[in-house]
């Protein structure tokens, strides 16, 4: 039976409008995502391209830059492990960017954590020699944390109760830090047999942590991916992430609704300096045996480049390390088949930063991400 009410639409003379179609709907349920990916991506193929202009300007062929690029560190296993090896330590510093980050806090210290916790660790190692290796090693952990989440929490207690800037401050540490362990490896620590390189004595083969077993990649990967996953699940499956987030976009607010700001900084601090802590006790009993000028090697200002380019997402951080510590392995080959200093990736590093940094105004304004015409 026909109903004596016509439909409304119908009455008007106008169809019903078209359902969104299945592009257009998945772009707007996962655009942002894409975006996340597709928006560093870019960034990275213009650093690539451009360091490739670069390179042909002294004579050399862009596409040789890229074949043995790929080859120093994907390209055989030997390779791989390199790349996995540097990508250990890049892990944990990036998370003392990306995690402050989640506060809206700008923390640049790295590498001053890992060298003070590196120096903390080695402290300890030496104060044991009496003690089994999987209490020093058990010991050495605990002071890498305590030593480099103390450094990091101090940015975070000038800002939050002298109004220093945390970048600033952090940024100075790295170097208060450094200039702490050159005197005192120079110094009280130093190991009288170090005669050109200053070091201290080391901390015994039974101390190290080893590699994982059937491969050359130190347990250092294991404590960076563990650290990772964990620093995940904290920001996003539990209320204190939760609680850090909504201070992140409103510290106001934060405050208002009686969330306590000054303890989730603090302890964001905390946490984000331990991760670095680690690394530095990793580099000390994975890799160096002992302290010294060595464990300035870049990786807390390479950190803060992952941590960027993984828009602090702590897992994006594993593969963007993974990357970042395959373009550094691949330094050594680029020099012997090409001739280009080893120091040449830091100047693809660079580049890359300064592109991921421009590429930040693209978020939010690539109108085809959001399912429009």
């Amino acid at each position: 039976m026909t109903s004596d009410a016509a439909d409304p639409a119908q009455a008007a003379g106008v169809a019903p409008a078209a359902a969104p179609g299945f592009l257009a709907g998945l772009l707007q349920r996962y655009g942002t995502t894409i975006e996340y990916i597709l928006i560093p991506g870019a960034a990275l193929v213009g650093a690539l391209a451009t360091f490739g202009l670069f390179v042909a300007l002294f004579g050399k062929n862009p596409l040789d830059l890229y074949f043995y690029m790929y080859q120093g560190a994907f390209g055989t296993w030997f390779s791989w492990q390199n790349t996995l090896t540097r990508a250990a330590p890049l892990i944990l510093t990036a998370l003392c960017t990306a995690l402050p980050a989640q506060l809206g806090m700008v923390i640049i210290g790295g590498e001053g954590a890992l060298l003070i916790g590196a120096l903390s660790a080695t402290s300890v190692a030496l104060v044991m020699p009496w003690a089994p290796p999987l209490v020093v090693q058990a010991a050495m952990v605990c002071a890498g944390v305590i030593g480099g989440g103390l450094w990091i929490t101090l940015s975070g207690a000038l800002r939050q109760y002298r109004g220093v800037n945390e970048t600033i401050s952090s940024l100075l540490l790295v170097y208060i830090g450094l200039a702490v362990l050159n005197h005192l490896v120079e110094g009280l620590m130093r190991d009288p047999a170090s005669l050109n390189k200053p070091s201290t004595r080391e901390i015994g083969a039974a101390n190290m942590i080893g590699s994982i077993p059937g491969t050359d990649v130190h347990w250092g990967l294991v404590f960076g991916l563990v650290a990772a996953l964990a620093s995940y699940i904290l920001i996003y499956h539990t209320v204190f992430g939760f609680s850090a987030r909504v201070a992140g976009g409103n510290i106001r607010a934060a405050k208002i609704v009686g969330l306590g700001v000054n303890k989730l900084i603090l302890t964001i601090c905390f946490l984000a300096g331990g991760a670095a802590g680690i690394a530095g006790m990793i580099e000390v009993a994975a890799v160096q045996g002992r302290t010294n000028a060595n464990l300035a090697a870049g990786y807390g200002f390479t950190g803060i480049l992952v941590a960027f380019l993984a828009r602090h997402n702590p897992l994006g951080i594993i593969p963007v390390a993974i990357l970042l510590g395959g373009i550094s392995a691949s330094g050594g080959l680029l020099q012997r088949r090409l001739g280009l200093p080893d120091a040449s990736v830091l100047v693809l590093q660079g580049i890359i930063f300064v592109f991921v940094l421009a590429s930040d105004a693209l978020y939010g304004r690539i109108s085809f991400l959001k399912g429009k015409s």
